[in-house]
């Protein structure tokens, strides 16, 4: 299995670890604010196979106690399963970024016991889904169905959703809301422009818009909060 990233240490990707980053190719949206676009598409070059990643992890015992997995979107990978075992039998737990597409692979790892965390993004409402993923269509039982699996078979987790000004309003996070009520956590981060990212001409909300989607989205998810504003 190839590698297309490695982050060797991380307090913020895995919460309460000191975890390495993995990230994988491929994915099968093309989200127009996405940061890894180069891993979305497949232009990125491997940096290691699965092999030289455990090589790694057991060298780093004692250092690290957490590999978080993400992407691109790692569950387009059947291999995973297999590598995650490996990694949990050497004493590190496992986190998962997904963005819900691939619910058979998520709850075959969740009955499995192979992640202790699951990170899922929520892209928009139900009505904007496929055009704030760049896709003519996005197949909405599936994500449903990945929000089913996380809220009841998850040991840990939070929903997600990267807030861009060109694609979000105050009514889509009443939506969101809606499709993830009840759960434990839900993050509205900001959108930052970067080199990586495949368009140009999108902005971030200001603090303000930001605490007026959140506390949209608090009436249904009560822990609601903000990642990376002050």
């Amino acid at each position: 299995m190839k590698i297309h990233g490695l982050q060797k240490m991380t307090l913020l990707d895995f919460p309460q670890h000191v975890a390495c980053t993995v990230f994988l190719g491929g994915c099968d949206l093309r989200c127009p604010f996405c940061h890894n676009f180069e891993l979305a598409d497949g232009t990125a070059k491997p940096v290691m196979d699965s092999e030289e990643l455990l090589a790694f992890l057991e060298k780093r015992r004692g250092l690290l106690d957490g590999v978080a997995f993400t992407g691109g979107e790692p569950c387009l990978h059947p291999e995973l399963p297999e590598l995650m075992r490996r990694v949990r039998a050497m004493g590190y737990g496992v986190k998962l970024d997904t963005n819900g597409l691939h619910p058979e692979l998520l709850g075959a790892m969740l009955d499995e016991g192979l992640v202790d965390y699951v990170a899922m993004d929520v892209k928009n409402s139900p009505e904007k889904y496929a055009l704030t993923c760049g896709v003519e269509q996005v197949d909405l039982d599936t994500v449903r169905s990945s929000i089913r699996l996380i809220m009841d078979r998850a040991p840990d987790y939070e929903f997600r959703t990267t807030v861009v000004r060109e694609f979000h309003e105050v009514q889509d996070f009443v939506s969101i809301g809606r499709m993830i009520c009840g759960a434990k956590r839900y993050f509205l981060q900001c959108f930052t422009d970067r080199d990586s990212v495949p368009f140009g001409n999108l902005h971030a909300p200001d603090a303000d818009q930001l605490r007026t989607f959140a506390r949209a989205a608090a009436r249904f998810v009560p822990d609601t909060q903000l990642r990376g504003v002050d």
